[in-house]
């Protein structure tokens, strides 16, 4: 039975993914992935290109932080048939290790018989040799880049696949969109704060709770599924726009309530399924 396996680099997913639908590169924060659609729609893609072979899994592959998987990484690597693999982001902010981790993965799955299709988005030269080894091993594989992918991706990269394809940002565009300036989608549910919050800390609560994305909500009850705390990408602003309401440093005490109160009232908004 044939079965095709998708190899995608986040960096370059993401990265040129922002490019696509605005025109130049835009920060990760700035960015809402929805995990579900994309994971959809590189299925119904890899399917096209291997006249309906059967899944093996989606490879995702990204960098983390030195304190760990962003909340949106863990999301990702909830979804059916989506294996997280993470190298890390070194201090000026490079993806290390990654590449060989692709590499790797579709070497041994060709050499294995794992595998007879492989779908590969991504634009690093580096991977030139993994695909040459694959197709030794009887492995086509389908390079899929995002508009434009002939400037994004490494010619010699492009001149190996077997085949060519291109997501324009219509495509791109169901699972990957710009923050624009937030407007509040959901209230904050009232909740008694406790006495151990000022006034200002508890306005910047309100805020930031108030104006957080439904999407980012289920990420967020997601990561409290497998870990405890707020993820980095939460727990700093939050910290800092208190810090700045306030004019001075938060105690331990106040970002210990703080960092509770807003898992309790984010938890206790109305669910919703990534």
């Amino acid at each position: 039975m044939s079965r095709v396996a998708i190899f995608v680099d986040a960096g370059y997913f993401l990265t040129q993914g922002s490019v696509t639908i605005t025109g130049s590169k835009q920060a990760r924060s700035e960015l809402r992935l929805n995990g579900a659609a994309a994971q959809a729609a590189l299925i119904q893609f890899a399917r096209e290109k291997s006249d309906n072979a059967r899944l093996l899994r989606t490879y995702w592959y990204d960098a983390q932080l030195r304190t760990g998987p962003t909340a949106e990484q863990i999301a990702v690597g909830s979804i059916d048939y989506v294996k997280l693999r993470l190298g890390v982001l070194n201090g000026f902010g490079e993806q290390k290790g990654v590449d060989s981790l692709i590499v790797t993965d579709l070497i041994e799955l060709a050499r294995n018989g794992a595998i007879s299709e492989a779908v590969l988005v991504s634009g690093d030269e580096d991977l030139r040799i993994a695909v040459q080894i694959a197709q030794s091993f009887g492995v086509t594989v389908h390079l899929l880049g995002l508009a434009p992918a002939r400037g994004s991706q490494s010619p010699s990269l492009r001149q190996e696949a077997d085949t060519l394809s291109e997501w324009d940002v219509q495509t791109v565009g169901t699972f990957l969109t710009a923050n624009a300036v937030p407007a509040p989608v959901i209230a904050p549910v009232p909740a008694p704060v406790g006495d151990e919050l000022p006034a200002e800390a508890v306005r910047v609560l309100d805020e930031t709770i108030g104006a957080l994305q439904t999407d980012t909500v289920g990420i967020l009850k997601t990561f409290w599924e497998q870990r405890t705390g707020l993820p980095p990408e939460q727990d700093r602003p939050l910290m800092a726009k208190c810090r700045d309401a306030l004019g001075r440093d938060l105690s331990r005490e106040e970002m210990r309530d703080l960092r509770r109160t807003f898992t309790e009232r984010v938890q206790a908004l109305p669910a919703y399924v990534i």
